[in-house]
């Protein structure tokens, strides 16, 4: 398991690395979001679904649902906007 945990730390750092500017501008439109939910932008704007988001973040996958339910709420969502191409378009 740790080699396993070392490979997902090294993976979300690479997502952050590779969107630098895209996390640099999600911090200026949305400083309160915590760094799980910035981790969890990141991974849903890679298209990833809810169970890899689970798998890769080792939880459940209705507490991927739900983080994604409450961000959603924080990024001032309409019910008809897609979260993936918000993020996307951000």
């Amino acid at each position: 398991h740790l080699k396993i945990n070392e490979d997902i730390q090294e993976f979300q750092m690479n997502v952050e690395t590779v969107n630098q500017d895209f996390f640099h501008r999600l911090n200026e439109r949305f400083p309160e979001l915590t760094s799980n939910e910035k981790q969890l932008c990141g991974l849903i704007r890679l298209n990833l679904s809810t169970k890899e988001i689970a798998a890769i973040r080792n939880i459940t996958p209705r507490s991927a649902e739900m983080g994604r339910y409450r961000l959603r709420k924080k990024l001032h969502l309409q019910p008809e906007e897609e979260i993936q191409t918000f993020l996307q378009e951000l």
